[in-house]
């Protein structure tokens, strides 16, 4: 890569993978401003970081992402997820810069039982989803130079995320409640942001939306058992209803993306979600 990127979010649970990799790959012309120098709210700052580092590509991994929290926010909610992407955008335009933007599954309603692509219809069930749907529209408005990258269930050796809870949990109790009647595909986040970096290597011009998770399909139950059984942690799990485990915000039901656009346009191939659990859960309990 002869071209420099810039991370913004770079210190949530992607933005550190992203970290992580250009470490691992010797990456020397990624660079990750910190939240104060480059908070996406603060237009005049982004305008520094522009003019610093000359950004080819943009990753924004910055997102408010609290799904319950965002019910009763629904202000920051929108100024980060809309507001913000929307800087990014008009900066991206101003600096000929190609913006990739993370967005999420939860754009959908989620109430068919069948992967849904980049053209199925989207309706956000939630106020978060809802936000980032606004994100998604904004950049396809303001940009023609763009790859949105819409993920779910994101987790790694980073950040809070349902891994690190569920090994926490597993390890102070006997007995777990999951929520076993959401189906989605957990989603290793080295394997997306080594997704996005593929694509930014491969100069590619194929703009638009495109979905990533790993391959397969679980249930939150199903994904707490797997963690459990791939560490030896001896936990009884217990498989409940959502209507059983009542939330702020509503999720979608079923959460699975159908991946073949990213595959077939990328040269792409995509891992096992549990083959990807197990990298992760070995270098976090070695």
């Amino acid at each position: 890569m002869d071209n420099n990127i810039v991370v913004f979010g770079a210190s949530g649970q992607l933005g550190q993978c992203f970290k992580y990799l250009a470490e691992k790959e010797g990456l020397s012309s990624i660079f990750f401003p910190s939240e104060a120098e480059a908070n996406i709210l603060d237009y005049d700052a982004l305008q520094k970081v522009f003019e610093i580092y000359k950004p080819a590509y943009c990753i924004n991994c910055a997102a408010y992402t609290a799904v319950d929290k965002a019910e009763d926010d629904q202000e920051t909610a929108l100024r980060v997820n809309k507001n913000g992407v929307e800087h990014l955008a008009l900066l991206c335009v101003e600096n000929n810069s190609t913006l990739i933007h993370v967005s999420t599954d939860f754009v959908f309603k989620g109430d068919q039982s069948t992967p849904r692509d980049e053209e199925s219809a989207t309706e956000p069930v939630n106020v978060y989803g809802q936000t980032k749907l606004e994100g998604e529209q904004a950049v396809g408005a303001l940009l023609n130079k763009y790859f949105i990258i819409r993920t779910g269930w994101l987790y790694s050796e980073y950040g809070n995320n349902f891994v690190k809870t569920m090994l926490k949990l597993g390890a102070e109790r006997n007995e777990l409640k999951v929520i076993a009647d959401q189906a989605g595909t957990p989603t290793y986040a080295i394997d997306l942001a080594g997704c996005i970096l593929q694509i930014i290597n491969s100069k590619s011009t194929d703009y638009g939306i495109y979905h990533y998770s790993n391959e397969g399909i679980a249930s939150w139950y199903d994904f707490a058992k797997a963690i459990f059984d791939l560490s030896g942690t001896r936990v009884k799990v217990v498989p409940v209803k959502t209507s059983e485990y009542v939330t702020k915000a509503t999720r979608p039901a079923y959460s699975v993306m159908d991946k073949s656009k990213i595959k077939n346009t990328f040269n792409i191939e995509i891992p096992y979600w549990r083959d990807s659990l197990l990298t992760c859960i070995n270098i976090l309990k070695p």
